[in-house]
């Protein structure tokens, strides 16, 4: 079952970005060694059309990001679904920015970050685990 973003666009009352579950176990692992994070998906060839997950704040965001949601990664208390937390409601949120100009290309896809065996960039912190996060986009209606 996918982990679902909160709605953050003014206007909007739909999740624009989920996690599997691959991902959203990576994910708290990653924060375990790195703390808070976050994801910057920018457009461009390589590595560029990858996700990538960086330390929250060590990818400065500006007026040419778009905040598409917050995945609370938080484990409940039986180690399944997350809390529901803002970072003072021992939440673990994850930011997921886009830059403005490659939201006008995907501005009408729903954004899966998965998890893959293999090396991505050496920037995103996912890949001395040997994996690589990726997205996986489907029409909205």
């Amino acid at each position: 079952m996918t982990l679902e973003a909160s709605v953050v666009i003014p206007g909007e009352d739909f999740s624009r970005v989920a996690l599997t579950p691959e991902a959203t176990e990576l994910l708290r692992k990653l924060w375990d060694l790195h703390g808070p994070l976050m994801f910057h998906q920018s457009g461009g060839c390589c590595d560029g059309s990858s996700p990538m997950c960086y330390p929250e704040g060590e990818f400065l965001t500006a007026e040419a990001d778009i905040l598409l949601g917050v995945l609370d990664i938080s484990a409940g208390d039986d180690g399944g679904e997350p809390t529901g937390g803002a970072p003072g409601n021992g939440g673990k949120p994850i930011g997921f920015w886009m830059s403005r100009e490659q939201f006008e290309y995907w501005k009408h896809t729903h954004l899966t970050v998965d998890v893959v065996p293999g090396r991505g960039s050496g920037f995103s912190v996912e890949a001395p685990e040997g994996k690589r996060f990726l997205i996986r986009s489907r029409l909205m209606p």
